[in-house]
C-alpha cells in the first residue's frame, strides 16, 4: 500500500457533523453528505477544491472500540479562517502533527483492508502508535460516492511510541 509519514500544520475546516456509531454510520453519512455537499460553496475563504470526510473518535481506543461506540462524523472544506461561517455549519481545527497518509484507490467494500494494514502491519513495524486526533479522508473534487472505485488520501494521526 502506498503510504508515507507527513508532519502537517493545523488545518481549519468548516462543515457539518453528526453523532454516529459504526452501526449507523453508513446511513447517517449519506444523509450528512446530501445535506452538506450541495451547500459547500456557501463557505467563503476556501482553500482548494477538495473536501474532507472526518471521524472524531475523541479519546476512544480504536483497538477496543465497539460497533456501538459514538463519535462525530463530519463533512467539511478547508478554509483560510473562520471569519464567515454559514448558518447550520460549524468549525473544526484538525490539529497538526504526524500523520500516516495512504493513497487509497478502491471500493468502499475494500476500505476495511486499509485499517487491517495499518493496525496489523504498518504500526507494529514502525515506532508509531495511533494518536487521539481526528482521522480524515481528503476527497478530490472528482470524488463521487456513486462511483464503483474512488481515489482519496487517508490521513491517520500517529505519534512516536
Amino acid at each position: 500500500m502506498d503510504c508515507k509519514v507527513i508532519t502537517a500544520k493545523d488545518v481549519l475546516v468548516i462543515g457539518m457533523k453528526a453523532s454516529v456509531t459504526f452501526q449507523s454510520m453508513s446511513m447517517e453519512m449519506s444523509k450528512l453528505a446530501r445535506t452538506f455537499m450541495p451547500r459547500k460553496n456557501e463557505v467563503l475563504n476556501r482553500i482548494g477544491e477538495h473536501a474532507f470526510s472526518i471521524q472524531d473518535y475523541k479519546q476512544q481506543d480504536l483497538k477496543v472500540i465497539t460497533p456501538q461506540a459514538t463519535f462525530d462524523k463530519w463533512f467539511a472544506v478547508e478554509v483560510a479562517n473562520f471569519n464567515s461561517v454559514p448558518n447550520g455549519m460549524e468549525t473544526l481545527v484538525l490539529k497538526g502533527g504526524d500523520y500516516l497518509v495512504i493513497n487509497y484507490k478502491g471500493t468502499l467494500a475494500n476500505f476495511p483492508k486499509v485499517w487491517q494494514f495499518v493496525l496489523n502491519d504498518w504500526l507494529p513495524k514502525h515506532n508509531y502508535e495511533l494518536d487521539y486526533r481526528p482521522h480524515f479522508e481528503k476527497l478530490p473534487a472528482s470524488y463521487n460516492p456513486m462511483n464503483i472505485e474512488n481515489e482519496e488520501e487517508v490521513w491517520i494521526p500517529i505519534r512516536l511510541r
